[in-house]
C-alpha cells in the first residue's frame, strides 16, 4: 500500500496551531483511512541513545531558504512500509513518479522554538545531500517542505551494516571484505570533508549495503554540519559509542555547550566503525551508553582487538582514535594505508564460496579463516610498516 502526500485543511490542535497532514488513500475494515491523518511525525527516542537536538541553538521561526529546483511535488510523492526509524524521523520505502526511493520524513517538534530549529536542520541536510555526490554516498533525490518535511533518496535493497554484521554472529567479516567496506566508508568521508562537511554520526547503522552485499554508501545527513574556521559547534550530537571524546566529554556536564572541534571527529568515528569490521562486536560491549562516553573520554579506554589481528591494521585504527585529535590521520591517508595493507593480502578466489573448502585443505589458513601470507605478501607488509613509520614520524615532526 502506498500513501499519496496530499495538502489537507488546518486542523486546529490543542494549542491552537493550525497543522497540515499527510492522507492516505486506502480504507481499512472499520471504514477508516489507514493513515488517514498524520498530523505531525512525533518526535520519537531510540534504544540507542542519540544525543539531543538542544545543541542546536534555538532561533525565532524563519522561512525555508532550499532552492526551489531542489523541491519534488508532493503530489506525485506516494509512501509505502516503514523501512526505518531514528531520533529525528522515520524512514519509508516509496514512489516519485516511476522511481521507486526511500523517503525520510522529518519530526516536526511540539513548539514553534523546536519547529524553528528542526527546520534549520532540514535545510541544512537537504543543502548538503545536494551539493555532495560520489559512488559511496546515497544518491539525494529531492526534498518537500509542505505539508512535512520530507527527503527523498536513492533506496538502496541491501540492510544496513549493523544489520549485516549482527547477522553473522558469532562469525566475522573475511579480511578482505572488512578492508574493502573500510575503503568504501573512507571514501565517502574524504569527499565530505573536501567539501567542508562534517558527517558526526558515522556509525554502522548509518551505513547501507548495496544488492550485492560487495559495497557500503553512507546515509543521513541530519546531524552533519559544514566546517568553517570562526564556527563554534555545539558538543551535543552523535551517538554516544562512536562519539569522539572531545564532542561528549562535556556533554553530561553542561548541556547546550559548545565548543570547537574539527573534521578529525569523523576520523574517531571511522575508527571505532574499523574495529567493529574486523571484530564483529560491540564497541564498549557490556557498558551502558554513558558508562561507554565515560570511559572514553575520561579513561581514555578503547575497545580491545583479538590477538591475531594484524598488527597493521591494530596501528590504522588507534591512530584513528587517540585521544589528541591534531595526531589522527585524515581520510585521504586513511585510504592509502588500507590499499597499502590491501596489496599485502594474496589475491581473492574466483569463487570464494564455491572453492572455499578445496582451498582451506591445500593452503594453510590463520585463525581469522584467511589465507597465509605469501612471500610476496610479506614483502609488502615491510613496505607498509615503513610507511606507516614514515608517516608517524612526521606526524611528529609537525607537533
Amino acid at each position: 500500500m502506498l500513501c499519496k502526500f496530499e495538502e489537507s485543511e488546518s486542523v486546529a490542535s490543542s494549542s491552537c496551531r493550525a497543522r497540515r497532514s499527510m492522507s492516505c488513500g486506502e480504507e481499512s475494515k472499520d471504514g477508516r483511512r489507514e493513515g488517514d491523518e498524520i498530523k505531525r511525525v512525533g518526535m520519537s527516542k531510540v534504544a540507542d541513545n542519540s544525543v539531543g537536538t538542544s545543541g542546536d541553538a534555538l532561533r525565532a521561526p524563519q522561512p525555508l531558504e532550499i532552492d526551489q529546483k531542489l523541491l519534488l511535488n508532493p503530489r506525485s510523492l506516494f509512501i509505502g512500509s516503514k523501512i526505518g526509524e531514528g531520533a529525528h524521523g522515520k524512514v519509508y520505502e516509496g514512489r516519485y513518479g516511476e522511481q521507486i526511493v526511500a523517503i525520510k520524513v522529518l519530526n516536526g517538534g511540539d513548539t514553534p522554538e523546536e519547529r524553528a530549529t528542526l527546520e534549520a536542520r532540514f535545510v541544512r541536510e537537504v543543502t548538503m545531500m545536494s551539493r555532495v555526490k560520489h559512488e559511496n554516498l546515497v544518491k539525494f533525490i529531492g526534498a518537500c517542505k509542505d505539508p512535512i518535511m520530507v527527503i527523498a533518496s536513492e533506496l538502496l535493497p541491501g540492510t544496513s551494516l549493523k544489520k549485516y554484521l549482527s547477522s553473522m554472529q558469532p562469525g566475522i567479516l573475511d579480511l578482505r571484505t572488512a578492508i574493502n567496506f573500510a575503503l568504501d566508508i573512507a571514501h565517502a568521508m574524504e569527499c565530505l570533508h573536501a567539501n567542508g562537511i562534517i558527517h558526526r554520526d558515522l556509525k554502522p547503522d548509518n551505513l547501507l549495503l548495496t544488492a550485492n552485499q560487495k559495497n557500503v554508501k553512507l546515509v543521513d545527513f541530519g546531524l552533519a554540519r559544514e566546517e568553517t574556521v570562526t564556527e563554534m559547534m555545539t558538543a551535543e550530537t552523535g551517538t554516544y559509542r562512536w562519539m569522539a571524546p572531545e564532542l561528549y566529554s562535556t556533554v553530561t556536564l553542561r548541556h547546550g555547550e559548545k565548543k570547537h572541534y574539527t573534521n578529525k571527529v569523523d576520523v574517531y568515528s571511522f575508527g571505532i566503525v574499523l574495529w567493529e569490521l574486523l571484530t564483529n562486536k560491540m564497541p564498549f560491549e557490556g557498558m551502558s551508553n554513558l558508562q561507554a562516553a565515560y570511559a572514553a573520554a575520561f579513561k581514555q579506554m578503547r575497545p580491545p582487538f583479538p590477538d591475531d589481528t594484524p598488527p597493521e591494521l591494530v596501528f590504522i585504527v588507534q591512530s584513528c582514535w587517540v585521544e589528541d585529535p591534531n595526531m589522527r590521520p585524515n581520510f585521504g591517508q586513511i585510504i592509502r594505508m588500507l590499499n597499502t595493507f590491501l596489496f599485502t593480502l594474496p589475491p581473492p578466489l574466483p569463487d570464494r564460496e564455491a572453492n572455499t573448502n578445496q582451498e582451506a585443505k591445500a593452503v594453510p589458513t590463520s585463525s581469522r579463516g584467511t589465507i597465509t601470507a605469501t612471500s610476496n605478501a610479506r614483502s609488502g607488509k615491510r613496505s607498509f610498516l615503513r610507511q606507516l613509520f614514515a608517516a608517524k614520524r612526521a606526524t611528529n615532526g609537525r607537533t
